[in-house]
């Protein structure tokens, strides 16, 4: 399974609970939290994608991905273990975890998996 797969579909839940947290309770941390790694993970999608139609592998969004995802599993991880509040915290966190364990695998294997040019 390629990156952007995942990528994309994962930003655009970020970007919409920072939206969401922003809206339902006025929470300017929200917004710029979720906003800012939402906007880097669609970013990261957008360029492994391209990256893909090139037929080539975009170490850039693999770093991207990787860090954006690793630091929301640490930072709403503290904010569960502060408040045993499974939403958002731990459900952003669990999400994030199971991102990273993706991203740190596909750069075990060398990234998205490009087939033979077909003729």
């Amino acid at each position: 399974m390629h990156d952007f797969c995942f990528t994309i579909p994962y930003g655009l839940a970020v970007l919409g609970g920072g939206v969401v947290g922003y809206l339902r309770r006025g929470s300017t941390a929200s917004l710029a939290g979720g906003a800012g790694s939402g906007l880097v993970l669609l970013l990261a999608g957008y360029l492994s994608l391209q990256a893909f139609h090139k037929r080539r592998n975009s170490r850039l969004a693999l770093a991207l991905e990787t860090f954006c995802s690793l630091g929301l599993t640490f930072v709403m991880a503290q904010r569960y273990l502060q408040t045993s509040k499974i939403m958002p915290a731990a459900l952003v966190a669990a999400l994030s975890a199971v991102m990273s364990l993706f991203y740190l695998y596909k750069i075990a294997t060398g990234g998205n998996h490009i087939p033979p040019k077909s003729e």
